[in-house]
């Protein structure tokens, strides 16, 4: 996770590395033993154990061209298999500036948060196998001088799965270094939400971690770790050490220069330069050019990490791929290598059993991503119940023990600009790696996948009584009221949206892009700020473009077509996608962006043209191999709902884009899934879930303010009603648009709405009755004329269906002339 960096250039930080002296990884993982490499893994040809070659050399293709897009300069990928190494290239290079370097196999790189499950995690459940520590043990018992009653009841099982309740990072807008600033800044720490009710990602709980694994163990107990596991072997891993003045070999010398021992720092890619590593989220770099453009090569690039000395929870491990093949060999072979016990197997089943980190069912290990927003370098094909974890600086691992395999991807794609992304390749290259496995039963996988999905559904209930009952706690008489305080900026049972979970953890899913949003007045958080005017102050992503669904951006208009204009507020330009001939992005407009952001209200029925304009924009995106962002909303009238047949293929268009039910009961997230695989669109979709929702929900019960999606939707209730009254806008009848009811009542001039009421009231429609009523529309269909129809009044949400009631009034008698 990226943040303020704090540390300029023209400050030093004395005394770090002595006063945090406490190295996970050195002291649990590694031998160091000068200029000697790695034992690496033995290595076989692929398809002497079981993996197709051919298509594990399609790797090749899809690096090398990110490489020529400039998303990364280079990168190591290694698969592991049945315990061998089967495929191990280098591409590209490991320096662009100064110099051009190539990239090697032995290349050193910032490890970024795989620092949080390799060292942090690690270490912490070596303590727990040894008795020495336990996963219900809370912060307090180690740390009781901080400040928050709330944060004290934290357990390290919480921490370690990020359900804590601590915000992403610290105020870093606060300007301390070293562990003393930290721990100051610690002590003042609120929670932001209960403990264990909330999954966010957070840089703050594995800090505290490793404050934990210091205080608790110390140099002997790091000894005690280091002796356990020294037959890993990990020569060229290690935390880079800032201390000035130290006879240590990992040396500070000044913001711009090297940190690690000379002969390594030669095999170390570098990162980012000066300037940009000083100027994450609203931070800014005020030295000159001489510092600024110098590159980062061998100082941790996480800001944080290195005003704590280069060594903290979350970030500052370097190692190579040799190295993290053969720690992930030993995960696989249940805590053994080369025939030595370094971990318990049960320690390991432990740390990689999946616990449900939210009321939809996300999951993650001990340290580990299983099955979260962040998963996404598990690609399409390794099944649930595998586990990895990726890096801010473009690493990843992930781990099957269905198969037996492994994959790394190491990469430095912030060098040295900050501006590379590997989110995409990461996933692509890990589904080929899947998709090479030719010699695992396909029943097997579909057994683990069965295993996790009822270890998931098991816990799920109880995790949402946690949360049920930490909201009838969450009730705020005042500002002092414990964790109510902190949890109160929503309401107890609020749904957060998908812009509201992208802002709680920092806008990390696409910091640095440029985007191009496509949204309208319902793109809100539930604070009711736009998503427009968020995005546009987020200081690590940059808004370039908007692009205007139907009704235009505010959601003001109603006419055949919007045509492209400037937003008044930002001054950025806003692209129609309604207008005659042009209803899709233009590819001049796509290159602009790195990804586009879609956050629109959904209405939950098929007929509505915002789908269509987000098949149409996931179709170009497609086209230029740009990710697409949907911020999930919550489906009005409820996720469990469908109601109607499929429509026909032949008669799909503009206001029906895809072959599902009348109301077809998913998100607009599950939507964009749907048509991408159905449709075959092969976007790069990314879903930002909501947090809280359930599908029986109906929006009243969401706690977020209703938004007219359009002009003519103006409640739930025309919500409700739209699935089947909707249906009749293709009829010789009015459906109230021109009224302050659309789609409440229907009617003619011609009709006699006493008859049609009886006469639909007769037929017994579960949840519904019919009043007659007279209305005179002053827009659409009979404008300015009297008309005569029924009000269609709900009497019973959970038993009506819309689109029976529908079809009865179609296939009326009394209906039409």
């Amino acid at each position: 996770m990226r943040k303020h960096s704090v540390v300029s250039s023209q400050q030093s930080v004395v005394g770090m590395g002595s006063r945090y002296r406490v190295l996970f990884i050195l002291c649990a993982l590694c031998v160091f033993c000068g200029e000697s490499f790695s034992q690496a893994l033995p290595v076989a040809a692929p398809q002497a154990v079981g993996m197709n070659a051919a298509k594990l050399n399609g790797i090749d293709a899809l690096v090398e061209a990110d490489i020529a897009a400039k998303k990364l300069p280079g990168a190591v990928v290694l698969v592991g298999h049945k315990g061998k190494i089967v495929f191990r290239k280098a591409y590209g290079n490991r320096s662009l500036v100064p110099t051009v370097e190539k990239m090697t196999v032995d290349t050193i790189f910032d490890l970024a948060s795989l620092t949080k499950p390799i060292a942090t995690a690690t270490s912490i459940m070596i303590l727990v196998e040894q008795g020495k520590l336990r996963l219900n043990d809370t912060i307090g018992m180690y740390i009781p001088d901080i400040d928050d009653a709330a944060a004290k009841r934290v357990t390290i099982q919480q921490l370690l799965t990020h359900t804590s309740g601590y915000r992403p990072d610290f105020d870093l807008g606060e300007k301390w270094t070293g562990r003393e600033g930290m721990l100051a800044a610690l002590k003042k720490e609120k929670l932001r939400a209960a403990p264990g009710t909330k999954f966010v990602y957070s840089d703050i709980g594995f800090i505290v971690l490793g404050e934990i694994f210091q205080r608790l163990g110390g140099s002997s107990v790091g000894d005690v770790a280091y002796l356990g596991i020294k037959g890993l072997q990990l020569q060229n891993t290690f935390f880079s050490l800032l201390d000035p003045g130290s006879s240590d070999p990992y040396r500070f010398t000044s913001f711009a220069d090297s940190i690690t021992p000379v002969h390594l720092t030669k095999k170390i890619a570098p990162s980012e330069n000066i300037r940009g590593q000083n100027s994450y989220l609203g931070s800014r770099f005020d030295g000159g050019a001489a510092v600024g453009d110098k590159v980062l090569r061998g100082a941790v690039h996480d800001p944080t990490s290195y005003r704590m000395g280069g060594v903290a929870g979350h970030a500052g491990l370097f190692s190579t791929a040799d190295d993290l093949a053969r720690y992930c060999q030993m995960l696989l072979n249940g805590g053994t290598l080369d025939g030595k016990r370094v971990m318990s197997a049960k320690t390991i089943s432990r740390m990689t059993a999946p616990i449900v980190v939210s009321e939809s069912g996300d999951a993650r290990g001990l340290g580990w991503d299983m099955n979260t927003s962040f998963s996404s370098n598990r690609g399409d094909l390794f099944p649930l119940g595998s586990f990895g974890h990726t890096g801010f600086t473009g690493t990843s691992v992930w781990i099957d023990r269905v198969s037996h395999t492994f994959v790394v991807f190491l990469s430095n794609r912030v060098h040295p600009d900050g501006k590379g992304d590997v989110g995409p390749l990461r996933a692509k290259v890990a589904t080929v790696v899947a998709s090479a496995i030719e010699d695992t039963p396909i029943e097997k996988f579909k057994q683990a996948e069965a295993e996790f999905n009822a270890a998931v559904a098991a816990q799920v209930p109880r995790f949402r009584e946690v949360v049920a009952a930490a909201n009838r706690v969450a009730a705020p008489t005042s500002a002092a009221s414990s964790v109510a305080a902190g949890a109160a900026a929503f309401p107890a049972k609020s749904v957060l949206n998908g812009i509201d979970v992208l802002e709680r953890n920092g806008f990390k899913e696409f910091e640095g892009m440029k985007i191009g949003l496509v949204t309208n007045h319902t793109g809100r958080n539930l604070a009711g700020k736009q998503t427009i005017d968020i995005l546009n102050e987020a200081k690590n992503v940059k808004l370039t473009a908007m692009f205007a669904p139907e009704h235009g951006i505010r959601g003001e208009l109603d006419t055949e077509k919007i045509d492209d204009t400037k937003d008044e507020k930002t001054g950025l330009p806003v692209y129609s996608l309604y207008k005659d001939g042009m209803r899709r992005p233009k590819p001049e407009q796509t290159a602009t962006i790195d990804a586009f952001v879609y956050d629109i209200q959904d209405i939950g029925a098929r007929f509505y043209t915002y789908t269509a304009t987000l098949k149409n924009v996931m179709e170009e995106a497609a086209k230029a191999g740009k990710p697409v962002f949907v911020l999930d909303r919550p489906n009005p009238i409820n996720g469990n709902s469908v109601e109607g047949s499929l429509a026909d293929e032949d008669k799909l268009n503009f206001i029906a884009p895809h072959t599902v039910p009348v109301r077809y009961g998913l998100t607009i997230g599950e939507y964009a899934q749907l048509i991408n695989a159905e449709r075959k669109i092969g976007a790069d979709l990314r879903v930002i879930k909501m947090d809280g929702w359930s599908r029986s929900m109906w929006f009243d019960e969401t706690g977020q303010t209703w938004v007219n999606p359009s002009p003519n939707m103006r409640s739930l209730t025309q919500a409700t009603l739209y699935p089947g009254i909707g249906l009749l806008e293709t009829t010789n009848v009015s459906v109230g648009r021109g009224t302050d009811t659309p789609f409440e009542v229907v009617g003619a001039p011609w009709l006699d709405g006493q008859k049609l009421a009886a006469h639909l009231n007769a037929q017994n429609i579960a949840g519904v009755r019919f009043i007659p009523v007279r209305f005179k529309p002053n827009a659409s269909v009979f404008k300015d004329e009297q008309v005569n129809g029924v009000n269609i009044v709900i009497t019973d949400r959970k038993v009506f269906n819309s689109f029976k009631t529908g079809m009865v009034i179609t296939n009326s008698d009394f209906t039409f002339s």
